[in-house]
């Protein structure tokens, strides 16, 4: 899951609040991609360079939509900012690697989505697909920075 709970009492006996373990939605894994990648900027005293912040942003934003929309959920996301760019990692609960869609069905009919994981895989210098040990999938994402 997402979010982990605890009993701890907030508003007296008996309360319950959601504490989020890890991003786990678009919007918030973007927020930490950037957090990530502007504190590297700043303690390495560079300028960051927002046409590769905006490709890393969009690879994570496709990763996590991917994950919710055919892998059953995010049950984990990692960023590190090091070295030659940003390492995405997003886990599901999915088994199945992921596919290119054809464009048309069998019609000829155009269809909508299936451009996530085109773009991943234009985005990123190096994708990695692994099986995870309890069930289902990390792919792993490096988005080069320059």
């Amino acid at each position: 899951m997402c979010e982990e709970y605890t009993t701890e009492p907030l508003g007296g006996p008996g309360t319950r609040r959601a504490v989020p373990s890890r991003p786990c939605r678009p919007a918030e894994v973007r927020e930490a991609v950037a957090r990530a990648v502007s504190e590297r900027c700043r303690t390495t005293s560079t300028p960051c360079d927002t046409e590769a912040l905006a490709d890393a942003l969009l690879v994570a934003s496709e990763l996590t939509t991917n994950a919710l929309l055919h892998g059953g959920g995010v049950t984990d996301f990692q960023v590190d900012v090091s070295g030659p760019g940003v390492r995405l990692s997003v886990s599901d609960r999915s088994d199945r690697l992921p596919v290119v869609v054809p464009r048309t069905d069998r019609q000829g009919r155009s269809r909508q989505g299936g451009h996530g994981w085109p773009i991943v895989c234009r985005l990123s210098r190096d994708v990695r697909v692994s099986d995870l040990p309890a069930g289902g999938k990390c792919i792993t994402a490096l988005v080069p920075l320059p």
